[in-house]
């Protein structure tokens, strides 16, 4: 199963990469969602091609039951995001893994921050896949709804992070 959604944000590219890729900013959103954010990682200049890595631990409270037997009341996850170069327009392409500690289930997407005048498109396409024998299908299942969610949720954070700028 695969996952596709898609938002928009009034403002210009370069600043939702700025905003995207800020310690800050991922720390807020890794709270919003309940979480906390272990560790931040930016390796290159955002002008070009650049990565990062960020280290959350998250609780699994939302989780199914099923799930929360694997991997306990917490869960870390690391995500690691390959940002490409600006295209002319200062589009740019991310490519996202995340891992979840201590359980077979891993997501892989690529999202697209799309110019489109003076606002942005931000586009994530994506699997997420486990290796738990019988039950790796359920989880992703519950896994997969929960990524469109966190979409969501990073970008009515940057709405707030934007409008009171």
């Amino acid at each position: 199963m695969a996952l596709s959604t898609s938002a928009s944000l009034s403002a210009g590219v370069e600043q939702v990469v700025e905003l995207f890729s800020s310690e800050d900013f991922v720390r807020q959103v890794s709270e919003a969602a309940g979480g906390t954010l272990e560790s931040f990682t930016l390796t290159g200049d955002r002008a070009a091609a650049f990565s990062t890595v960020s280290v959350r631990s998250m609780p699994t409270d939302r989780l199914p039951e099923l799930a929360k037997k694997f991997v306990g009341a917490r869960l870390n996850v690391q995500q690691q995001e390959q940002w490409s170069a600006p295209a002319a327009d200062g589009s740019r392409e991310v490519q996202i893994s995340a891992k979840i500690s201590g359980a077979p289930v891993e997501a892989k997407a690529v999202q697209r921050i799309v110019a489109e005048g003076a606002s942005t498109r931000i586009e994530l396409e994506g699997t997420v896949t486990s290796s738990i024998p019988l039950f790796g299908n359920k989880i992703v299942q519950a896994a997969e709804p929960a990524l469109a969610k966190a979409l969501n949720l990073q970008v009515s954070e940057a709405r707030k992070v934007l409008e009171s700028a």
